[in-house]
Order: structure tokens, then C-alpha cells, then sequence
């Protein structure tokens, strides 16, 4: 598929050398055009969500105040990458998630397939935030779950593929967090400076392409263990480096953690109501 070729230029160009970056120029619509030619739909976005409150209500509810999905607003992440920050990174930041191009294409066998990726050959920036999370019983109950929810990171690539052979939306992502930070009120406790990367990353010798983590999962219909219908997911591939800098416990620091190459497959979930 073309839009297929056009993420593993995206890729391709990520993966250079640390040396290479100084003389990165954005990849503008005509030059992608030149090897590529037109087809598909293609969008270019940016965007901010916000969204005061998130309920799910079952018998009692749980809510989610005070969402924000946006941009980052910060050109520090990452900081051991100190050559080539500009052209990795760019050199401005807003609270907009920008600098998106996603391409929608159906191909010969009517395989639907959707390419997110940069317009220009840098990594996206992004900020999840929420406030509380709280349950709700009808009788005026209530227990605040987690707090102060923020994770910033960088999105590289993101692909979802939708198999009319096997009826499988496909989807494979490489992301990278570089803070994460949560309180957990009713177990006093709190995470800071939690970050994910590649399996095998080294902040000491680093380089693009490995900083990203690779997720790989399908969804689809299958049966349950009753043989009912229910939403699978499979996770055929997550792996990661994991730290966090700080475990808070009743507000004191009790030291950090450390999780190196992590690896998630082969893993099934089905999802259904009772």
C-alpha cells in the first residue's frame, strides 16, 4: 500500500543516527508525493479535547473529572538527547497535539487501513491529564481512586488495519512516556517520574528509533468461555523499559523501580456484561 511505503520512510528516517539530524528537513506533501504519488484520504490535524467529566454508571459510578488530551507544550523531554534536539524535537511546543497526518486507504481486497504518523519527520508530543477518579454509590458513598493522572510522551507511529478475511482490527503503535505521575489516595499512595521506552533502550547511548515502545493487539468477536459472543483482545506484542523514580507511600519516598525489557504476549482477554 502506498500509505504503508510512506511509514517505513517515517521509520526509516527515525532510526539514523543521532549524527544525521543536523541537517533534517521537514518532509513536506510534495516531496512524500514525488516517491509515492496520491491515494486515499489523507488529514492533517491538530486538535485538544477536553471534557469536565466522564461517567460510567452501572448500579453506582465511577467519574473522571477534568480531562485534558493535548500537546505537551514542552521541547525537554528526553533530555539525554542533546545533539540533534532541534530536528528530533522541534523547537516549539503548544498544548496542541499537531504535526499529525493520518492516511485512510481501502485496499483491492477491502482491507481498510489507517496510517498516523508525522507530517514532518519528528515525533509527536502529547499530554494526557485527568483530575479525580472517584466511585459513587446512590447513598451519597463515595472513595477518590487515583488523583493528579498526567502522562506526557511522544508518538512515532500508529497503525490500524481492518482484515475483511478474518474480521480483525489490527492496531500497532511505538510511543515512548517520558513522566508519568499519579496519587492513589485510598492506598496513600503516588507515583513520580515514571517513564517507558523500547526494551533495551539506553538513555546512555541513545537513539530514536529503540526510545519507542512497540504495541501490537487485535480486536475482534469471539467466544467466551460460556460461548457467548464477547470483544476479544489479543496482545501479541507489548514490550517495554520501565522506571519510576519515586513510590510515594503516605506522602515519604520509599525508593525507586526499575522493570528492564518487559515483554507482553500472547495474551487474551475477552470482555462481556454479566
Amino acid at each position: 500500500m502506498k500509505s504503508l511505503k510512506q511509514s517505513a520512510l517515517v521509520l526509516a528516517i527515525a532510526g539514523l543516527p543521532l549524527s544525521g539530524y543536523a541537517e533534517l528537513k521537514p518532509l513536506h506533501d510534495a516531496d512524500m508525493g514525488q516517491i509515492t504519488g496520491q491515494a486515499g484520504v489523507t488529514i492533517e490535524l491538530e486538535t485538544q479535547v477536553t471534557i469536565d467529566e466522564f461517567t460510567y454508571t452501572d448500579e453506582g459510578t465511577l467519574g473522571i473529572s477534568d480531562i485534558f488530551i493535548g500537546g505537551a507544550d514542552r521541547i525537554d523531554m528526553f533530555e539525554e538527547f542533546t545533539s540533534g534536539r532541534d530536528a528530533i524535537f522541534g523547537t516549539s511546543s503548544t498544548d496542541l497535539i499537531d504535526n499529525i497526518k493520518i492516511e485512510l486507504d481501502v485496499a483491492d481486497d477491502g482491507d481498510a487501513i489507517i496510517n498516523v504518523f508525522p507530517i514532518t519527520a519528528r515525533p509527536v508530543d502529547f499530554a494526557v491529564r485527568t483530575g479525580a477518579w472517584e466511585l459513587r454509590g446512590n447513598g451519597g458513598e463515595s472513595t477518590l481512586l487515583a488523583d493528579n493522572f498526567s502522562a506526557e510522551g511522544l508518538i512515532l507511529q500508529a497503525q490500524a488495519t481492518v482484515d475483511t478475511d478474518t474480521d480483525t482490527l489490527n492496531l500497532t503503535t511505538r510511543f515512548a512516556i517520558d513522566e508519568l505521575e499519579l496519587d492513589v489516595p485510598f492506598m496513600a499512595v503516588g507515583i513520580r517520574d515514571m517513564r517507558i521506552t523500547g526494551a533495551g533502550y539506553d538513555p546512555d547511548n541513545p537513539s530514536l528509533l529503540p526510545l519507542f515502545t512497540l504495541v501490537d493487539m487485535d480486536i475482534y468477536k469471539d467466544a467466551n468461555a460460556a460461548g457467548t459472543d464477547s470483544l476479544a483482545i489479543d496482545i501479541n506484542t507489548f514490550e517495554a523499559d520501565m522506571s519510576i523514580g519515586q513510590v510515594l507511600v503516605g506522602g515519604t519516598s520509599i525508593g525507586s523501580v526499575g522493570l528492564d525489557d518487559l515483554a507482553i504476549r500472547n495474551t487474551s482477554m475477552r470482555v462481556y456484561g454479566h
